[in-house]
């Protein structure tokens, strides 16, 4: 696919994105991994597959760079980040058609991704002349605490394949504007967008080194062979959470500081006093952004009995009628999955609960020819104990339960080792910021079905991980404190 351009380079254009590894302001040509669309299942290009030594060199490049990036005063890496966002901006279009390639996504969440992407660098762009430091006496009156802070280091950063800009803008934002130098290890599945990212970084005016980007087919060996490696300091890592266990055992090897944003199964509560209307508009977009491969993406639908069966039958009509296609055809609402293997997992989990008695209202088969689809699904009468309840679903499924009272439905959100998101539809606003308050999760949509925002602290509880990306905390996970004692 090529676009005409006013900047000379179609960035939408695979081939321009296969052209190496990016290690010290070089591309390191090589190939061995192929990508491939979703919709159709040919292969769009080949990226490197990189080797140890290839990580290794991405490790010097990273400290070689160090010392002056760390050393760049706050406004000149700002004015970086602001030039990154905007060129972000004028390639938007063809960004977000990549990422339809690559991904499959839906022309209409990509743009919305690029978008979203972009404000990361804006937000850090300010937040980077912002960095807080402290000056008080001491309560003995012996001296004075002052608290600067400091670059952490190098840091390692890994990213999944559903947000290929996203999930890489959101952790490039805050490590560079604290003055972090960084090693990326984007998803194979979607490697083509983190390397049109560090293209416009170094068009931007990023320094060779600040950011290098590895494509392995061993993540797990070359992860840990960077973690091994004293320089390191920062783990930043957004995947699943059976991952993110790994890796943090392997991180405490080296006592190395981690960021982790793990998986999620998002309960989505809807009241009786809930606006039926608005409550459905907030699930067709917690549910179906990205086609329901979100980490925030609503899972569990609890509804009061006095509006379930009215939900389910709106929610059946509006998921039915989407149009599923190719991601770059502009009447495509639901694109493909991102592999075989997810549509076989999905279909896996549907098929349980129907076979344990949960009602089927639409969908509920892999679609035939080629590609990886599966149909926006709808459940209800699904049993409690079902594996769909449990699982992080990463799919266009919709499994409704009903519940009686308030203690019930945050008894059942609770139920589960995930604590990203949930989303509360009521039309009582103290009910609303009451039941909030008692479910274990990072984040809470109050009759909203998206609660993203470069300028909000993201991540969970329990089992969804450590840390917060995003808002005014996120840049203080790639520095570390500084105190000093001082007697005037």
């Amino acid at each position: 696919m090529k676009l005409d351009t006013i900047f000379g380079v179609d960035y939408a254009d695979p081939a321009l994105h296969a052209r190496g590894l990016y290690i010290g302001g070089e591309w390191l040509p090589g190939n061995g991994i192929p990508v491939v669309d979703p919709a159709t299942t040919d292969v769009l290009a080949e990226v490197p597959d990189a080797s140890m030594a290839d990580a290794m060199r991405a490790v010097d490049a990273a400290e070689a760079a160090a010392a002056d990036w760390r050393a760049t005063p706050a406004r000149q890496r700002a004015e970086v980040l602001q030039r990154w966002f905007q060129l972000m901006l004028d390639h938007s279009e063809e960004l977000a058609r990549l990422i339809s390639l690559e991904n499959g996504k839906a022309l209409p969440d990509a743009r919305g991704e690029v978008a979203y992407a972009a404000e990361f660098f804006r937000w850090y762009a300010e937040e980077a002349v912002r960095i807080p430091g402290e000056f008080r006496h001491a309560p003995s009156g012996a001296n004075s605490i002052l608290v600067d802070h400091e670059p952490i280091g190098i840091a390692v950063l890994i990213t999944p394949w559903n947000f290929p800009a996203a999930m890489a803008t959101r952790k490039i934002g805050p490590a560079l504007a604290a003055g972090c130098t960084v090693i990326l290890k984007p998803a194979s599945e979607t490697p083509l967008t983190a390397y049109a990212m560090a293209r416009l970084g170094a068009e931007a005016g990023v320094p060779p080194g600040v950011v290098n980007v590895l494509t392995t087919t061993q993540p797990a060996a070359i992860t840990n062979a960077m973690l091994a490696d004293p320089r390191v300091r920062k783990l930043s890592f957004t995947g699943s959470t059976g991952i993110g266990r790994i890796l943090l055992a392997e991180a405490a090897k080296t006592v190395t500081s981690c960021s982790m944003e793990l998986g999620g199964n998002a309960p989505f509560l809807v009241f009786d006093d809930a606006n039926l209307a608005a409550a459905l508009d907030g699930a067709m977009v917690a549910k179906m952004r990205n086609a329901g491969e979100a980490c925030t993406a609503a899972n569990r639908f609890y509804v009061q009995s006095g509006l379930h069966d009215a939900f389910v039958d709106g929610l059946t009509k509006r998921m039915a009628a989407l149009q599923i296609g190719h991601g770059t055809e502009t009447e495509t609402q639901v694109g493909p999955m991102i592999t075989t293997a997810a549509v076989s997992k999905i279909d896996r989990l549907v098929s349980d609960a129907v076979a344990q008695g949960a009602r089927l209202h639409t969908g509920g088969k892999p679609l035939p020819g080629n590609g990886y689809f599966y149909p926006p699904t709808v459940l209800d009468n699904v049993p409690h104990d079902a594996n769909i309840a449990h699982a992080e679903i990463f799919g266009p499924i919709a499994a409704v339960y009903r519940f009686e009272t308030e203690a019930e439905a945050i008894r059942l959100a609770n139920d589960t080792e995930y604590g990203l998101a949930a989303y509360v539809y009521s039309g009582d606003l103290s009910r609303a910021l009451r039941v909030g308050k008692g479910i274990e999760s990072g984040m809470i949509a109050i009759n909203r079905g998206l609660m993203s925002d470069p300028a909000a602290p993201f991540g969970g509880a329990k089992q969804s991980g450590l840390g917060r990306e995003g808002g005014i905390t996120g840049i203080l996970e790639f520095m570390e404190p500084k105190y000093f004692a001082v007697d005037f």
